[in-house]
Parts: C-alpha cells; structure tokens; sequence
C-alpha cells in the first residue's frame, strides 16, 4: 500500500501522529529540544486536547532558526518549511482538520530530506520522479512504518511511533550536524 493510500485510510489519531512524528523528526532544523513536542504525543496517548502544548511548541520553536546561516541555502529553505510546519498544525484534532495537514507534513517532511540529502544534491528538485537517495528513502519508509504502527495497533502504537521517529530525528541531526561542519569549513 502506498504511502497516500495509507494517509487516506487513517484515523484521526493516525493521522495527528503521521504529522506530529514528521514535524518531530525534522526538529533539529529548528534547534529546539525534542521534550518539547512530547505533551503533543501524551494528548494523542491520553485523548485530551491538543492546543495548549501545541502552541507551547509554536512559542518555543518558532523564530529559533531564523537568522542562522548555518548549513546553507538548503538547510534555511528546510527550517522554513519545517517552521510552516508547526504553524499550520490545527488546534482542532478532528479527522477533518488534520488529514490535510497530515499529507502536507508528509510532502514538506520529504522534501526537507530531499533538500539535505547529500546523494540528491544537483539532482532534480521533484520527490518520486527519480529513485530517491538514501535520506529520502529513509523518511518514507519511517512514514510508512508511523500510520502502519497506528494502523495496526492503535494507541499501543504510538509508543513505537515515536521511537521510529527519534531515529528518524537522530539522522537528520548528524545530517544538519555535518552539513554545518562542511559549510564552516569551506568558509560559507
């Protein structure tokens, strides 16, 4: 099944955590801690309302990257699709307010790692039109694997959602972390 075809049949949990965990694995681009977002994950566990540590998260989150010129252009275009991110999230977590947000996470969370992606560099900038490079592949297996884990077990599954996700977030730290060493070191 593909990756549409699972955000398609998501339920409003699975799909709230599809979004949530690629906001999360793209959160060393904003330099935020990752406890931040974890209220967010204990709402989805626990049923209760959203808003309050969602706009916790937007208070904390966004506006620290802004100004950095770490890691290039690339990396300034990837914080500010994951800063647009986080600022459309809705505070209402029906079906209906977070499925489109759910598939925009998952095309902005895809094309932030297309746009780090050290294999992709000079390639053409459209996911899907050619055979992804690593970085890209990896995300999309983890975005897979997030509505597959919620799919299949519900809110047992969110606990393993959010491990795939700090691994996920593990990566692209080393990934940004190095891509800031490359630049400092080339005078950038």
């Amino acid at each position: 099944m593909s990756l549409e075809e699972r955000i398609a049949r998501a339920d409003e949990r699975g799909l709230a955590a599809s979004g949530l965990a690629c906001l999360d694995r793209c959160l060393p681009l904003l330099g935020g801690d990752e406890e931040l977002l974890r209220p967010l994950w204990g709402s989805l566990a626990d049923g209760s309302d959203w808003d309050a540590p969602l706009e916790k998260a937007r208070g904390a989150l966004l506006g620290l990257g802004e100004g950095e010129e770490t890691g290039g252009d690339a990396h300034a275009e990837a914080a500010r699709l994951v800063a647009h991110m986080l600022d459309t999230a809705p505070a209402g977590r029906t079906a209906e307010a977070v499925r489109p947000w759910a598939e925009s996470c998952s095309e902005v969370s895809l094309r932030v790692h297309r746009l780090l992606d050290p294999a992709a560099e000079g390639a053409p900038d459209l996911v899907g039109t050619e055979e992804p490079g690593p970085l890209v592949a990896a995300e999309l297996r983890r975005q897979l694997t997030v509505l597959e884990l919620l799919e299949g077990h519900g809110k047992q599954g969110l606990r393993r959602a959010l491990d795939v996700s700090g691994e996920g977030r593990r990566v692209l730290r080393a990934v940004v972390s190095r891509r800031a060493r490359g630049s400092a070191e080339s005078g950038v």
